[in-house]
């Protein structure tokens, strides 16, 4: 193996760790994102939840109050 096909093995693996290091770079940052999207959607569904008990309370409380209306009535 001559000197050049050296240097040219040499220049083609640093440019496949180049990639390889720019791609693991990517994908962490893209990991980040995602990890900060799946927070905040729980936090929202957390808070829908809480909203949906808050109506549903609200509805329940609205028929015993009629239903005490019909019956005094």
């Amino acid at each position: 193996m001559g000197e050049s096909d050296l240097k040219t093995e040499l220049d083609a693996l640093s440019a496949a760790m180049d990639r390889a290091t720019e791609t693991l770079r990517r994908l962490g940052e893209e990991n980040a994102s995602l990890r900060h999207s799946r927070e905040q959607l729980a936090a929202e569904r957390a808070q829908l939840m809480s909203r949906n008990e808050q109506a549903r309370s609200r509805v329940e409380a609205m028929i015993e109050r009629l239903k005490a209306l019909e019956s005094s009535g």
